[in-house]
């Protein structure tokens, strides 16, 4: 009971879809599905429990803040039993769920109670040459079965919006809920200098952040590299290699030094981002651009793409150029690396831009996604 004497409503109770922690590369939706998941439990309207895979492994980037329960399969095994079966089902390992919510683009299972789903991009639809062959198949398939039976769709972006309605998606399911900024406090110099020095980054630099694929630019970056001509400044890349050729063997011709760190942990990331003369994110297409984001609330100054999702987060607080334009994106980087008053005001209007970005901001928009579905079966 209440302290007026009411009878209290249970918490809903979400079985959480957590499987693409402990995909070979987790990449960003992984991130931003455990944030979710943290910011929902600060919040306390529903109780959340995630759902993963039969694995010995810990899931990644960071072990999850909310009970984890396993599903009798592991990956890739799990996708293929979904795609072709329906089963196991989420709410067999939680079966007190009021609710499902699948977030990644497999065909999910048939669950018996209402489903929401997060669709982060519907680029395996539209360009699939930018995946493996079977993970463009299992995706398509995947979103296709989306599209027909989740209550509710979440997308992260009015990019990703409008890809879901060119590709079939009913308009009036579509819930469009911004990813947050997860940035801790910016870095002081001291701590600046303490993570360039374990990295072994020297001398001016540029930062690519992400995964190195397809989509993300890499060519084109090292392209407008090339062209720039300066040996003096070093490309540091923070990211796991992911799959496919992703910057066309063009990086062995970009004129200064190429670091590649692997997964750089947030903090240190944060350091890199603000000590760079620019973070580069060239991606040719993104579902949200986590990376942005977490690049301005950093004080970074960002180059991303102006037609992309990536534009859409930027706003006025980074400078864009149309994706694939190396010729464009090697003018933006001698405009920034010569302009260093332009500078000081993109590192000063990059941090607010990116407050406007909360992950309490982003549960209320999920969780109103959710009082949908529960009330849409009611």
């Amino acid at each position: 009971m209440d302290p007026d004497g009411a009878p209290r409503v249970p918490r809903p109770i979400v079985a959480l879809g957590l499987t693409q922690c402990w995909h070979r590369v987790p990449g960003g939706t992984a991130t931003s599905i455990l944030d979710l998941a943290s910011a929902l439990r600060a919040d306390g309207a529903v109780h959340v429990v995630g759902v993963g895979p039969r694995s010995a492994s810990a899931p990644r980037p960071e072990p999850p803040e909310v009970e984890v329960r396993r599903l009798p399969l592991g990956l890739p095994w799990l996708y293929d039993a979904w795609t072709r079966f329906g089963r196991p089902r989420m709410g067999a390992v939680v079966p007190e769920a009021d609710l499902v919510h699948a977030t990644v683009p497999i065909a999910p299972p048939r669950e018996r109670v209402p489903l929401v789903a997060t669709v982060h991009d519907v680029l395996p639809m539209s360009h699939p040459e930018w995946f493996t062959g079977r993970g463009a198949a299992l995706m398509r398939r995947g979103l296709a079965s989306i599209a027909a039976r989740a209550e509710v769709v979440v997308v992260p972006s009015e990019s990703t919006r409008r890809g879901c309605v060119e590709h079939g998606f009913d308009e009036d399911r579509i819930r469009v809920v911004p990813w947050g900024s997860a940035a801790a406090t910016v870095p002081d110099d001291a701590e600046v200098a303490r993570v360039l020095d374990r990295h072994g980054v020297a001398g001016p630099f540029v930062c690519f952040v992400g995964t190195a694929e397809p989509r993300k630019g890499l060519a084109v970056l090292a392209d407008a590299l090339i062209s720039l001509g300066r040996r003096d400044l070093t490309l540091v890349l923070a990211g796991p290699v992911g799959w496919g050729d992703a910057d066309s063997g063009r990086l062995g011709s970009v004129p200064g030094p190429v670091l590649r760190l692997g997964h750089v942990d947030r903090a240190d990331l944060a350091a890199l981002e603000r000590a760079a003369e620019a973070v580069v994110l060239p991606s040719l297409a993104e579902g949200f651009g986590l990376p942005v984001l977490e690049s301005m609330a950093a004080g970074a100054v960002v180059v991303t793409t102006s037609d992309t999702a990536c534009g859409e987060v930027a706003g006025d607080a980074a400078v864009t150029t149309p994706a694939g334009d190396a010729h464009a994106l090697a003018e933006a980087l001698a405009a920034v690396l010569d302009d260093e008053a332009a500078c000081d005001r993109l590192r000063e209007r990059a941090p607010a831009r990116a407050a406007t970005f909360s992950w309490g901001a982003t549960a209320q928009g999920v969780l109103e996604a959710y009082r949908v579905a529960l009330d849409g079966h009611r």
